[in-house]
């Protein structure tokens, strides 16, 4: 018997100001089937790729005219060599990784409630005043062209190969600017149904 693995996994996203706590951005994300259905194979054999491992963010998941009318493009979830349309960061948040250079911070935590049919994985990132280098000052940008103003975010599992694990998760949104004077959390929980 076959079971629609679509109807099983599900993913949110959690943008929020880390001083403030304001929400930035509340959107559920788009699941790459085929590579997200390898990685949990490859995580169940005890494989040493496949296992989550780094947040990724881009610029090229929108376009924004000169009225302002923003047209977004579908998240990338089709084909085994899926990328976000334009990467310009990344940030490892396996907590297990030597590469993750602050576990406190930015790490996946599971969590099961006992007699439920779901367990949660929450992949939790932090973007400090300083990063990424090169950003602006203050978000007052006049346009959504900066490398750091945002429309894309995506989880990547881990390849031996640095930096060309496969795209398991992809959301689109509307541009926010990552710059110097504040801090972002990113929450994305991935909520995993068995019956």
């Amino acid at each position: 018997m076959m079971i629609d693995v679509r109807n099983k996994m599900e993913g949110f996203v959690l943008i929020r100001d880390a001083d403030s706590g304001e929400v930035i951005l509340e959107k559920k994300n788009a699941i790459h089937f085929e590579n997200m259905s390898e990685a949990i194979a490859l995580s169940l054999a005890n494989r040493p790729s496949g296992h989550l491992h780094e947040m990724v963010f881009g610029n090229g998941g929108s376009v924004v005219s000169g009225t302002g009318a923003i047209t977004y493009f579908p998240p990338n979830v089709t084909g085994a060599d899926a990328r976000l349309y334009n990467q310009t960061y990344s940030k490892v948040v396996n907590d297990q990784s030597p590469l993750n250079v602050d576990r406190e911070r930015n790490h996946i935590r599971i969590q099961h409630t006992q007699n439920q049919v779901y367990t949660d994985i929450v992949i939790t990132c932090y973007l400090d005043y300083n990063e990424p280098a090169g950003q602006e000052f203050f978000d007052d940008a006049q346009d959504a062209e900066g490398e750091f103003i945002f429309d894309e975010i995506g989880l990547r599992a881990f390849d031996t190969t640095a930096g060309t694990g496969k795209l398991l998760t992809h959301v689109i949104f509307h541009p926010v600017q990552k710059s110097l004077n504040r801090a972002f959390e990113i929450i994305y929980t991935l909520r995993i149904y068995m019956s």
